[in-house]
């Protein structure tokens, strides 16, 4: 079984004014929520560890989950609110964020509400900006440097700097979670962002040599790379009449996971023998999969069936 562990939110749209206020479009959103929909849309046993408000915005992400078919055993319900994330979009079209997030129930886990991991578990996937905030944070990292030796640990950094603006504490974060983390996927503006003055190949070469077994380094309309300490692979993006990328990493990571479940190397002496060949494999495949999500309305991802 793989246990995501993060976050989920709602995308709120503002959209027109009325005589007595304005409208708004609600989403679901979260990129772990994300990922979790993506492995059981690809046919995985999947369950989500996060804190869901009890609220209305909760209750509905709460059923999404379970529409999709993803074990929610291990949400934490509580009554502090959702978070929201409000977009809107100014004159010439440029869209503008507001995140309303503090004290938030995708904030409250503490250690001692952690939720006992099911024997089946696998592997756990992290990333974006649960792990970046406080008290979840702490608590997260803290969850897979325990399960490291019985669990592959796999993550996405994810950063999210309308959430947490200190790139010194996102880079921190990243660092402690490369020393834990076997896999690790991240996109190139992220990369960006967290170590400008070094190139792609330059930052995997230094997390490998801490102890991760596969890199992954997504570049949207040119393609993917993948590094392990022998091999080194890159695949062009796929042709595709591109509606949105909302979602498009998250299908990414979930179709990674879903290739290599498939070919039994969820382990990480599995994940460092793959060579040329299989890695450019993955990455063809998990590519194929962020085509289909791009050329749809918003995150949504593929199912197995369209894959093969």
């Amino acid at each position: 079984m793989f246990v995501v562990c993060g976050e989920a939110l709602m995308d709120v749209y503002a959209g027109e004014w009325t005589p007595t206020g304005m409208s708004f479009d609600a989403r679901i959103g979260g990129s772990p929520l994300n990922v979790a929909c993506g492995l059981a849309r690809l046919g995985r046993p999947v369950a989500f560890l996060a804190g869901l408000s009890t609220d209305a915005c909760g209750e509905r992400l709460l059923a999404s989950l379970r529409a999709e078919g993803v074990d929610t055993s291990l949400v934490l319900r509580s009554d502090a609110p959702s978070t929201l994330s409000v977009v809107s979009v100014d004159a010439a079209g440029v869209p503008r964020y507001a995140f309303h997030g503090t004290g938030a129930a995708d904030r409250q886990i503490t250690h001692d509400l952690l939720p006992v991991l099911p024997a089946a578990a696998r592997v756990l996937q992290f990333g974006s900006y649960a792990l970046a905030v406080e008290p979840v944070g702490s608590a997260l990292r803290a969850l897979a440097a325990r399960e490291r030796e019985r669990c592959l640990i796999t993550y996405d950094p994810n950063v999210r700097l309308n959430v947490e603006p200190d790139l010194a504490h996102w880079r921190a974060v990243v660092e402690q979670m490369v020393a834990i983390a076997h896999l690790v996927k991240v996109s190139d503006e992220d990369l960006e962002l967290l170590y400008p003055a070094e190139k792609p190949e330059q930052v995997a070469a230094r997390w490998l040599q801490r102890g991760v077994s596969l890199v992954a380094v997504t570049r949207g309309s040119r393609g993917a790379s993948a590094w392990t300490r022998a091999a080194h692979a890159e695949v062009p993006s796929p042709e595709t009449d591109v509606v949105d990328t909302v979602g498009a990493g998250d299908t990414f990571q979930a179709a990674l996971l879903t290739w290599l479940d498939e070919h039994d190397a969820l382990t990480p002496e599995a994940l460092s023998a793959l060579g040329q060949a299989p890695l450019a494999s993955l990455l063809g495949f998990a590519a194929r999969a962020a085509a289909i999500t791009c050329s749809r309305r918003g995150a949504d991802m593929p199912r197995r069936d369209r894959l093969n």
